[in-house]
């Protein structure tokens, strides 16, 4: 009887850290959607015939995002450990906030696409917009899924993520309307 108590209590631990582990990829997923439709956005604006320029300037921002983040995270870590930063934790760090490069890469191919000819530049920022944007829904849905919410709640998640991305889209109609 203890052992399958303490079965139960182990499988309990690994779940709770799947989930800690899933929240904080979700968490880096939702923003680093958020932050490459930005640059998507300003990227239409200041190359609108340079679909590849608009994805090297989101593949970049994403880059140069993770570093941030896994600087900060691993300083933050060292100093409310109380230790010194170790390659293995850096490296924990790193994968874990690897999130926000791949939030990326939905965008960033529907705009190698219009690098590539098959789709005008036009084309291919609406595209990698709408990615951007059912990516969000999609993350909301996990969200929602995870904690077990009925479809009211689902839906207010997923409006809550989609209604972050529709602000991108009224944005770039504002920057790019004479």
């Amino acid at each position: 009887m203890m052992r399958a108590v303490a079965g139960e209590t182990q499988a309990s631990g690994i779940v709770r850290l799947g989930r800690a582990t899933m929240g904080e990829r979700l968490g880096g997923f939702i923003y680093g959607t958020i932050v490459v439709l930005a640059v998507v956005v300003a990227g239409a604006r200041a190359y609108p015939h340079g679909a590849g320029k608009i994805a090297v300037l989101a593949a970049v921002t994403s880059a140069v995002f993770w570093v941030a983040h896994v600087y900060s995270h691993s300083v933050a870590y060292a100093v409310s450990h109380d230790r010194h930063l170790s390659l293995a934790t850096l490296g924990r760090i790193a994968r874990r906030e690897a999130s926000l490069l791949e939030a990326a890469a939905p965008p960033v191919a529907a705009l190698l696409l219009g690098a590539a000819g098959v789709l005008s530049t036009q084309s291919a920022v609406w595209l990698a917009v709408a990615v951007g944007l059912v990516v969000l829904a999609v993350q909301g849905i996990v969200f929602a899924r995870v904690e077990r919410l009925g479809w009211l709640g689902t839906m207010a998640v997923v409006g809550a993520n989609v209604a972050l991305g529709v602000v991108l889209i009224g944005l770039k109609l504002l920057v790019t309307t004479h």
